[in-house]
């Protein structure tokens, strides 16, 4: 068990002990060992348990409890309390915003023990009856829940991206590797799926005695062509049974229906299903256009692209030479910035940019005046030794309520370059995220906008926005568009790709990365940006160093005229 999962149980331990009032100094031991233990550099299993103790946030009941954990794999006060809690009550904590507190009032004032009777209590305006719950909470709440009824059984990528290669493995092992082919939304590279789908030329009796093991997964829906499992981890994996036009079948399950019918109408209106394609790649061929990768499929637009032969030459995550908009352990980050930037080096990196949170970020330890002098300073020994490496001096500034930036321009002129991202305030109206999101954009120090709408996948809606008008003034104002590669980001979605590139925008995928494995994120950044197209001219990050110096410079003299 890592520290990690250790986390997790002490975690989940502190909530429900405040979900059934408990007392609320105990309740915040185990949630301060959480904080410490997911911190930890050297895992606890390996670590002298003579030593639990007395590791800062940890003291002798959390370190019996820790024993206990790695020991059986159980902690029975968590246990305990999982048994006196409903089932219902637990499933709430899955709600964003709905913290341990508000939840005790629902199930010991309210009497409310599952998600749809809180819904309902919602529709019917019950909640505001309560102390603590007023109208825009009981809205707050209801969102909530619809997003988590929409993201049942949804994925993010990069959850599949990860298990992917053994179920692959194990598909082939059952089918054969000539006899199977992957297609659907995973192929197509969608940020979020419902499922998995791959086509096999068995037919259906053989699929199904072949799934027939000692576990088999749980079966949820059969066709004559078709079959539907639903994985332990809650994965939904779909089986084709195509056994004549596997190429034609592919095209269409790998493509968007609107991109699939307006392709087979213009170069194949009478022939698609009774051509002898000998693969995917043979309907583009015949038709004498280039390979349209799955992951463009999605607009008939690319179509004309492809026909006059000006398909972009997607990013790649290897066109990336440097990091960009990263938190080290000056703010809420887990290392050091010599730790930061040795891995980087050890990757091939030419340079970091380092970019701790703001003062206003006080949940995130941001930096006060004095703290960025410091930083700055020891950026410039780190420079020195790591040289030719290079460790740029940046930082995330909140954007606060009003639009303003968290310092005085006397401040944010000492950074080489500034990423604004709004942290505060989410729950904004069009209006008003256009105004706050127009103003940081108008100030001359902003040289990147981050994470443009805030949003979480499968958890948080982003603020709404007119995305044609921030990109247009994000082009008037010489400021980056952040393309922030966090599998729970994707922010700036792809959709909006195609438009900033038209308007000559300059993107970047940056990881917001808080830890060094954080740092490998640029892969889904790289992936998610494909979809739109974006090319390794139009990113800031794949710049060489003397590109990235060349701009940070150009940037900042344009701001001193």
């Amino acid at each position: 068990m890592n520290n990690s999962a250790i986390a997790d149980h002490f975690t989940l331990l502190s909530k429900l002990m405040d979900i059934h009032g408990a007392n609320s100094f105990k309740s915040k031991t185990y949630s301060i060992a959480a904080f410490h233990i997911e911190r930890l550099e050297e895992q606890l299993t390996v670590t002298d348990r003579r030593e639990y103790s007395s590791i800062k946030g940890l003291g002798t009941s959390v370190a019996t409890k820790i024993a206990e954990l790695i020991d059986t794999g159980h902690m029975q006060a968590l246990e305990e309390l999982i048994a006196e809690t409903p089932k219902g009550i637990i499933e709430m904590l899955e709600l964003k915003g709905l913290g341990p507190k508000k939840i005790h009032i629902i199930w010991k004032e309210m009497n409310i023990e599952s998600i749809g009777e809180l819904e309902y209590a919602c529709n019917e305006n019950r909640l505001t009856r309560y102390k603590g719950f007023g109208e825009k909470t009981q809205v707050k709440i209801l969102e909530s829940i619809n997003f988590y009824n929409q993201n049942k059984g949804h994925f993010l990528y990069s959850q599949i991206h990860q298990i992917y290669p053994s179920i692959q493995a194990y598909l082939e092992k059952l089918f054969g590797k000539d006899a199977l082919w992957n297609t659907g939304n995973y192929y197509r590279q969608l940020p979020t799926l419902y499922e998995l789908e791959y086509i096999v030329t068995a037919d259906m009796p053989t699929i199904k005695q072949k799934f027939q093991t000692a576990y088999p997964p749980e079966l949820l829906e059969e066709t004559e062509n078709a079959i539907l499992y639903k994985l332990n981890n809650g994965l939904r994996l779909r089986i084709h049974s195509v056994q004549k036009n596997i190429p034609q079948f592919l095209f269409r399950t790998a493509s968007a229906p609107e991109f699939a019918d307006a392709f087979i109408k213009n170069y194949y209106p009478d022939n698609f299903e009774t051509n002898a394609f000998k693969n995917e790649a043979a309907i583009f061929e015949n038709a004498k256009l280039p390979f349209i990768p799955a992951a463009l499929r999605e607009s008939p637009t690319i179509i004309e692209r492809a026909a006059n032969n000006t398909l972009p030459k997607l990013i790649e995550p290897g066109d990336i030479k440097g990091i960009i908009h990263n938190h080290s352990n000056w703010s809420d980050g887990l290392f050091t910035l010599e730790e930061m930037a040795t891995a980087l080096i050890a990757k091939g990196m030419e340079y970091l940019v380092i970019s701790d949170h703001s003062k206003s970020a006080a949940y995130a330890n941001g930096l006060t005046e004095e703290r960025i002098v410091q930083q700055q300073l020891l950026i410039d020994e780190l420079n020195q030794k790591l040289a030719p490496f290079k460790i740029f001096k940046s930082i995330e500034c909140d954007i606060l309520g009003d639009g303003s930036l968290d310092y005085s321009d006397d401040v944010l002129k000492s950074f080489d370059l500034v990423i604004a991202s709004v942290h505060s305030n989410l729950y904004m109206n069009e209006t008003k995220a256009m105004e706050r999101l127009t103003k940081a954009i108008e100030n001359p120090y902003t040289t990147i906008l981050g994470h443009l709408t805030g949003r979480l996948l499968l958890s948080r809606n982003g603020y709404p926005i007119d995305h044609k008008k921030i990109i247009d003034t994000c082009v008037a104002h010489n400021v980056v568009i952040e393309i922030n590669a966090n599998p729970h980001r994707l922010d700036l979605d792809w959709r909006w790709i195609e438009y900033a590139l038209s308007k000559n925008a300059l993107l970047s995928i940056n990881p917001d990365a808080h830890t060094i494995e954080g740092f490998d994120d640029i892969v889904y950044g790289a992936i998610a940006s494909q979809k739109g197209g974006l090319t390794a001219a139009s990113n800031l990050s794949s710049f060489s160093l003397a590109e990235f110096e060349a701009f940070v410079t150009k940037r900042k003299a344009g701001i001193e005229r």
